[in-house]
């Protein structure tokens, strides 16, 4: 495996570590299966690209796909507490309204290009570091900005709201107990993943200088594999769960990658996907049965 490949591999999976963060409050915290994340990915990197197209520094249209994740889990929430819809059937509402608010977005094109202008690896600060140190200037800026956002949640989930949060998912009568609105968490906890997935798309943009309204098919399978897959293999472990969600990204990514290299054809990349959730789901079962017997 040469340096590109890895580095490809390490890019690709700390982007979609973001991803997986996000993943891992709604799907592991609050057990909400979250499948708007399928168009809050592709959300974030075309309004990114789109904002980046018109003039607005690289960071703060970074910044604005945070935003718009946030709101577009904010509606996935009041969906599902506010109007009594189901959680999968939200989800799939928001999903599916987003395809037209991408397409708005973008100007009714289905690929937004903006090659050559400034992104956050060629403005400050990221601008500063050498073009290549061993890795590409891109590489060390997602790690930094991975370890930044590890961090804020890591801090966060130890925190009054962040403990209410997870306890949310667990026994949301205890929260209700605590005087406490279970609605409103579940709201809150719903845009931050959607945020974080808004986030990653928008990177991902950046690192391509392209965007394109589906790029986010896939999405969820690659999201839970992720999170199933750090669990399952690292759960017993002292990392927190942060680190276990990016771990299992790059793990995902490098069991795809491996494929590539083995000359699978990439017609065959979905079905691999959805081989590896199913395989992780079942690693799993396993592995909470072995535990439930001991």
């Amino acid at each position: 495996m040469n340096l590109g490949i890895l580095e490809t591999i390490l890019r690709e999976g700390f982007i979609y570590g973001i991803l997986a963060m996000g993943v891992y409050i709604t799907y592991k915290i609050l057990d909400f299966p979250d499948l708007s994340v399928e168009g809050t990915f592709p959300l974030g990197a075309c309004l990114c690209a789109s904002l980046i197209a018109a003039g607005v520094p690289a960071w703060i249209a970074l910044l604005c796909s945070l935003c718009a994740g946030a709101i577009a889990g904010m509606i996935t929430g009041l969906l599902h507490v506010r109007l009594k819809i189901s959680d999968l059937l939200s989800g799939i509402l928001v999903m599916t309204a987003l395809w037209s608010v991408n397409l708005i977005v973008t100007g009714g094109t289905a690929i937004k290009q903006f090659f050559g202008l400034p992104t956050i690896f060629t403005s400050l600060p990221a601008s500063l570091l050498p073009e290549r140190m061993g890795f590409s200037r891109k590489l060390y800026v997602i790690i930094v900005l991975v370890l930044l956002i590890k961090l804020v949640l890591d801090w966060f989930l130890q925190t009054k709201l962040g403990l209410i949060l997870r306890a949310e998912g667990d026994n949301d009568s205890f929260v209700t107990g605590l005087g406490v609105d279970s609605g409103k968490i579940r709201i809150f906890g719903l845009s931050i993943g959607n945020a974080l997935a808004a986030l990653s798309g928008g990177i991902l943009a950046q690192v391509s200088e392209n965007a394109d309204i589906n790029m986010g098919k896939g999405i969820v399978v690659l999201a839970l594999a992720s999170v199933i897959l750090g669990s399952t293999l690292l759960g017993k472990t002292k990392l927190k769960p942060t680190t276990i969600a990016v771990a299992g990204a790059l793990l995902y990514k490098l069991c795809l990658q491996v494929a590539l290299l083995l000359k699978l054809p990439s017609n065959y990349l979905k079905l691999l996907m959805a081989v590896l959730l199913t395989g992780a789901i079942l690693l799993d079962r396993v592995k909470s049965r072995k535990e439930a017997r001991s």
